[in-house]
This record gives C-alpha cells, structure tokens and sequence, in this order.
C-alpha cells in the first residue's frame, strides 16, 4: 500500500492455537507514535499471559489507547476488559466507554502506519489490521487461522469472499499474523 506509513513496530504478545478442547487466540501490540493497539484481547490460559508480555515491553494496560477486535467470537475478544476505556474498534463502530459511533472499519486510519480493512471471510465481520512498519507490511488477521490454513475455515460462510479477501491480504502484505499461530511470510504454499 504507497500510501501506508511505514513508523509502527508489531510484537506478538500471545502466539495463539487451536489443540481441543484448547483454544487460544493470538494477541498482539503495535506502537506508532503516541498510539498503543492492541489486537484481539481474547482467550488465554491465564490473563497473565498478556500482562507479562505487556510489562516486559514497558507497556502498562494504562498505556494502551486502542483495542481493535478483528471479529466477535470470544476467542478474541474475552480480555477487552483488561484494559481502560479506550476506543474499541470493530467492523461497524468504535466504542468508548458508553458511546458507540457507528462507522464502517474499511480505511479507518489509527495512525499513518495502521490502518483497518474489512475483510470478510472467517466472519461475515472480519477485518485485518494492516500494519506499516520499517521492514514488512503486517497484516493482523483471521483470514488463516494458521500459516497452513486451514485452507476450507470450517466457519465461513461465503468461500468466494474469504478467496478474495486472502488474495487482497496477500497483494498487500509480507507478513502475516494469523488469528492461533505464529506470523508467517506468504509463499507459494499459502491457502488462498
């Protein structure tokens, strides 16, 4: 993307999986500028296991200044709640404390370095959170599950839509992190 600023710095705090009846959803952080985000606060084993990342890297759940919530399932978004009343974005909104202000998350632009895009495809209220930083466009999304897939989500509901939103990821960014794994460079291999 020309136009993505490229200040941010992404780091995982949770690398997420999916071992039944375990279930856990990746968290991450970026910073840009004043802006502290973090993405998918969701299901852990131990609530400590986004604190302690947070505080290793300087950063106080006070500090924080965004959520983004990359779709609705508790996996990804039990732990909001560890957090002040911040902006909390969403497919259609932002949230603040009691205020919700309806908005489409395609081209919301947090910082010139991070910017939101609905894409469908695990939900019908999927985004990604398209990342600049100084070595890779990030994109933080449910789009894989995996860097292996799965290449059929057992949860989507239009499989042409999640193709298109794959193949739009993938014409954007060179880094990929995914929604219960690790973050991956997309190859030849990558599910579309």
């Amino acid at each position: 993307m020309a136009d993505l600023g490229r200040t941010a710095r992404v780091d995982v705090l949770v690398e997420g999986y999916v071992r039944p009846p375990n279930v856990a959803g990746t968290v991450s952080l970026i910073r840009d500028g004043d802006r502290v985000v973090v993405v998918d606060p969701g299901m852990v084993a131990d609530r400590e296991l986004i604190l302690g990342p947070l505080r290793a890297l300087g950063v106080r759940p006070e500090d924080v200044t965004d959520v983004v919530l990359s779709h609705h399932h508790l996996d990804h978004n039990l732990n909001v709640a560890l957090f002040p009343v911040v902006p909390v974005h969403d497919f259609q909104s932002v949230i603040e404390g009691d205020v919700f202000t309806r908005r489409p998350a395609e081209g919301v632009q947090l910082t010139p370095s991070i910017r939101l895009l609905a894409t469908p495809g695990h939900t019908p209220q999927d985004i990604t959170t398209l990342v600049g930083t100084p070595d890779d466009v990030v994109a933080l999304t449910h789009l894989w599950w995996t860097g292996e897939g799965p290449a059929e989500d057992p949860y989507c509901l239009d499989r042409n839509e999640l193709r298109q939103n794959r193949d739009r990821c993938l014409g954007l960014a060179t880094l990929v992190v995914p929604g219960h794994g690790a973050p991956f460079r997309p190859g030849t291999s990558t599910p579309r």
